[in-house]
């Protein structure tokens, strides 16, 4: 990440003549690349933009191609004073998905059958689905991070990956910190209260939980600033589940999930000096005290980001025949799916009784391909 100061000069005097950019830094670095067939990662970039202003010569050169990684948060903040090069492809990364876990354990089969089982609509039998269940929740209290996944492909104990998350999540407390200059330090304490505001009992974030005097207004940057960070994912109210969502959108009235839930697995317990294995064996084995609700439904909302959709939910009042006044309902997730809205009902337990789901279809009388 850290390079020396005699490479980070070429950037700045080199940078014009690439003959002699390139041959220093092959002397610098004890190897040369052959031409058109190598890829030179930069990585760490937010740390010193002048390398990442110079992608525009190098890539015009075309002897060799370039990766670029960094932080996105400290990446917006340090590039503020350089020219932003239009040869970049962006590419937004997320944590690995339940296929890439199973990939890095070397599984390469269940994600498949599991892909085919869904579009044919036929179950497993008994003993499969436990299995899979199983590794599914080990994949959840694991999380996605590659280090975290990394730690436990390699056998580590679950005290030694939690340490590993909790490396990462103090990493993202510390650019938080350093870089969360324009909302006054106000994203960094609505970070430090997502698994309390994922506790409510429907989730939704309360400004109370970070200041008693505080507010949607005032906030709506540190909120934009944790979304963009891609720390957090957030699924925002909307008031009439039109096909054009963002049109309805409530955005003071909203959910703020983590991007990893095997983060958010160690940020409950953050307040301990370690997490026990324990705690990993009762979330693995479904015998646990913890809200599953919040644990299940930021396992969705990272799913369906990583997938590219924009996340909404919905809260609608129904008079159900049989009941004597209307009650309130909730769908967990809206999304578009091929042109049409798509509802999404979360459940951490079993799931006999959809009353949310079947009262939204009545409400508004919606031809519903999918549910």
């Amino acid at each position: 990440m850290y390079e020396n100061e005699a490479v980070k000069r070429l950037f700045l005097d080199s940078i014009t003549n690439l003959d002699d950019f390139y041959r220093n830094l092959f002397l610098l670095k004890g190897k040369s690349l052959k031409k058109r067939s190598a890829v030179i990662i930069l990585d760490g970039i937010q740390f010193f933009p002048p390398a990442r202003q110079a992608i525009k010569l190098l890539v015009k050169d075309g002897r060799y191609d370039f990766i670029e990684t960094g932080s996105l948060i400290s990446i917006r903040k340090s590039s503020m004073d350089i020219l932003i090069p239009s040869e970049e492809h962006r590419l937004a990364m997320y944590p690995m998905d339940f296929e890439e876990f199973l990939w890095a354990r070397g599984d390469t089969v269940t994600a498949s059958a599991i892909r085919d089982a869904f579009i044919s609509k036929k179950p497993f039998d008994d003993a499969v689905h436990r299995k899979i269940m199983q590794t599914f929740r080990t994949y959840m209290a694991a999380g996605g991070m590659p280090q975290a996944v990394d730690a436990f492909c390699e056998g580590q104990a679950y005290e030694e990956i939690d340490y590993v998350k909790r490396s990462i999540l103090d990493l993202y407390e510390e650019d938080l910190k350093k870089y969360d200059k324009e909302s006054k330090g106000k994203a960094h304490a609505m970070f430090k209260t997502i698994p309390q505001q994922l506790s409510h009992h429907n989730s939704l974030f309360h400004f109370s939980d970070v200041g008693s005097d505080e507010r949607y207004a005032g906030n709506e940057v540190a909120v934009d600033f944790l979304e963009e960070s891609s720390i957090g994912n957030l699924v925002v109210n909307v008031t009439d589940p039109q096909v054009a969502l963002e049109l309805f959108a409530y955005k003071s009235n909203f959910k703020l999930f983590l991007n990893d839930t095997g983060l958010l697995v160690t940020q409950s317990m953050k307040n301990k000096k370690k997490t026990d294995d324990d705690l990993y064996k009762a979330l693995i084995f479904d015998h646990t005290n913890i809200n599953q609700g919040m644990i299940w439904e930021n396992m969705v909302a990272q799913t369906l980001r990583s997938l590219g959709y924009d996340l909404y939910f919905h809260t609608f009042k129904y008079h159900k025949e049989g009941n004597t006044k209307e009650q309130n309902y909730e769908i967990d997730f809206l999304i578009v799916r091929d042109g049409r809205l798509c509802p999404i009902e979360v459940k951490s337990s079993g799931y006999r009784r959809h009353e949310p789901l079947d009262c939204f279809q009545k409400k508004y009388q919606l031809k519903l391909p999918e549910k």
